[in-house]
């Protein structure tokens, strides 16, 4: 049996206002002033806002002063009807209303003649535009070139792929990129390039940066990632490439710290005694003595932190360090927190690994008794 809200929270029954006899009948929702509903309705996919228009009279234009766009596939059967919906309402949108945010996501490649269209209407309305989210496969000249536009940006995400399957390509992350007011920035398919110093240094002209993602990422013609950035205080790295050989952390104000993927990289840098919270996942193919040792010098260097979330993977990884017992572990005398998430441990090459050190190392008679 439903319960009324009365009921949920215990009002006593002489404090329960009376129930009026065409209570059920009344549009509580639409009776909120319109900045509220348009506030709620900003949270919506833009093909659902869209929607709201059968309603009631009351709702039959306000969806066309929605001052965000979401524009996903996701909730459409085929791209033909994702292009026709995405040109209607850009075309009867409310011309007066300022665009405060923006996020488009194609899985797979977006036609040109619509992009095009997307990103000029994004130029016309740059102004105010503080939010802006880009996941296709296109060609990114084009979206940097419109980004680059976007000055007051305090939001930016960015996952772009090269049209059809090549999906190797990545795209050149511009060093003259200036954008004043950005406070948050995620990055995935990009490349950094070496600066002058022999390094990729790619975020120095962000001068309010507080938190940065990079994903799928490379360095070109570098060994050394500089993160580099006065007001950073949290950082994520997911899956990056294995082919430069340094992340040095430049960031005073660092305080969180997430790396999930390979253990080949090496870290330093002033950033490193700001950390306090600290999320490593390795992946159960970082299956070497050499992924173990970098992951004890991280430890190491990261030894003032104050909460350290592992997985176990990470600290079976950690196991192959050589004569483990007989090395220096760090103390983590600030240490408040530990978590450890259990993972199962998948048949292969660091199973494998474990599995012939326990034998040695136990002296077994037999894989039964090791794995015992």
């Amino acid at each position: 049996m439903s319960k009324s809200v009365s009921d949920v929270i215990m009002i006593p029954p002489e404090k329960r206002a009376r129930r009026d006899d065409n209570e059920e009948n009344q549009d509580r929702l639409g009776d909120l002033p319109d900045c509220v509903l348009l506030h709620i309705l900003s949270y919506l996919d833009s093909k659902y806002v869209v929607q709201t228009c059968i309603l009631s009279t009351r709702w039959k234009y306000l969806w066309k002063r929605i001052p965000t766009l979401i524009l996903h596939t996701t909730y459409f059967r085929t791209v033909k009807q994702f292009a026709i919906f995405v040109s209607n309402i850009l075309t009867l949108r409310d011309t007066s209303t300022t665009l405060h945010s923006l996020d488009l996501h194609r899985h797979g490649d977006i036609e040109p003649q619509l992009l095009k269209k997307i990103l000029n209407y994004v130029s016309s309305h740059n102004t105010y535009l503080q939010e802006l989210g880009i996941s296709v496969s296109a060609d990114s000249s084009l979206i940097m070139s419109c980004v680059s536009s976007c000055r007051a940006l305090t939001s930016l995400e960015l996952s772009l792929y090269s049209r059809g399957n090549d999906n190797f390509t990545k795209t050149i992350f511009p060093k003259s990129l200036n954008l004043p007011l950005l406070t948050s920035l995620e990055l995935e398919n990009f490349a950094f390039c070496s600066g002058e110093n022999g390094c990729a240094d790619p975020f120095t002209t962000f001068t309010k940066l507080n938190s940065l993602v990079i994903r799928l990422c490379s360095v070109k013609d570098a060994q050394i990632l500089r993160i580099s950035s006065e007001t950073l205080v949290n950082l994520a790295m997911h899956y990056n490439s294995s082919n430069f050989d340094m992340i040095e952390l430049s960031s005073p104000s660092l305080c969180t710290f997430t790396f999930i993927g390979k253990l080949i990289q090496k870290i330093c840098g002033s950033g490193l005694s700001s950390v306090k919270l600290v999320n490593i996942d390795a992946p159960h193919y970082s299956d070497s003595a050499d992924h173990a040792l970098v992951l004890l010098s991280w430890l190491q260097d990261l030894a003032n932190i104050e909460s350290l979330r592992v997985t176990s993977i990470t600290l079976q990884i950690l196991s192959l360090v050589p004569d483990l017992l007989e090395v220096k572990l760090p103390s983590f005398c600030n240490l408040k927190s530990l978590e450890v998430e259990l993972r199962p441990l998948l048949y292969g090459s660091i199973y494998i690994y474990i599995e012939n050190a326990m034998l040695k190392k136990a002296a077994a008679k037999s894989r039964k008794e090791a794995a015992k």
